[in-house]
Formats: structure tokens, C-alpha cells, sequence
């Protein structure tokens, strides 16, 4: 399972690419289709044409990682569309995604929550 901060900034393309690409060619993908610094430290997702595989590619200020989900069984039910070449996805939106749903439905959620303490203790 994968964590990411809720301050995470999340790239997901719109457009699918050919996921015969390496880190380099996805690289430039990000810079020259969808506008921005692959080592800015946001997290890009992508989808294969198929729609059966997601990668994500991410800069921790050392090296990419470069990271692949393939569903074993049917097709992403979910993937955004539109006129822009990428949309902003918040790190739960982004969980809800990697599991195969709607991350609009995870917009009904809360960012966090209060953690009730007993202050007896």
C-alpha cells in the first residue's frame, strides 16, 4: 500500500501512454505534454491505452521511482477527461483511484478528523 501526504501534489494525465516507456521518456512526457518539472516533487499518474494498469512517477529529490499497478481482472472504471492535459488529484482521491473506483466519491470525505483522547489516562 502506498501513503501519501494529504499535501501531496497529484498529476493524473488525461491522455494514456505507451507504458513501454521508461522513467526518461515518461519524464519528458511531463514536461513537454503536461506542462511541468518531473523533479518538482508531484506525484504523475498515468494509464496504459488499455486501461488495465496505472504508473506513477515520482521525484524524492535523490532519484525517480517509478511505480506500476496492473488489475488483474476487467478495466479502470474510472479516469478523468478533459480539455487540459492533466487534472489535480488530493492524496485520498488518488488511494481511491489506485483501488479501481470513483475518486469523486471520495471528494464526500473529510481531509482528516479529530482523534478523540481519554484525557484520564
Amino acid at each position: 500500500m502506498l501513503n501519501f501526504a494529504p499535501q501531496a501534489r497529484i498529476l493524473v494525465a488525461i491522455e494514456p501512454i505507451d507504458f513501454r516507456s521508461g522513467i526518461d521518456r515518461i519524464a519528458q512526457i511531463c514536461r513537454s505534454v503536461m506542462g511541468e518539472n518531473p523533479m518538482g516533487g508531484a506525484v504523475f499518474v498515468f494509464r496504459n491505452r488499455r486501461r488495465t494498469a496505472i504508473r506513477l512517477l515520482m521525484h524524492d529529490g535523490q532519484g525517480f521511482w517509478l511505480c506500476q499497478k496492473r488489475l488483474s481482472a476487467g478495466k479502470l472504471t474510472w479516469w478523468p477527461s478533459s480539455s487540459r492535459p492533466h487534472q489535480i488529484l488530493v492524496a485520498r482521491e488518488l488511494q481511491v483511484l489506485l483501488w479501481n473506483g470513483n475518486p469523486a466519491q471520495a471528494a464526500m470525505a473529510a481531509d482528516w478528523r479529530a482523534v478523540a483522547c481519554d484525557s484520564a489516562a
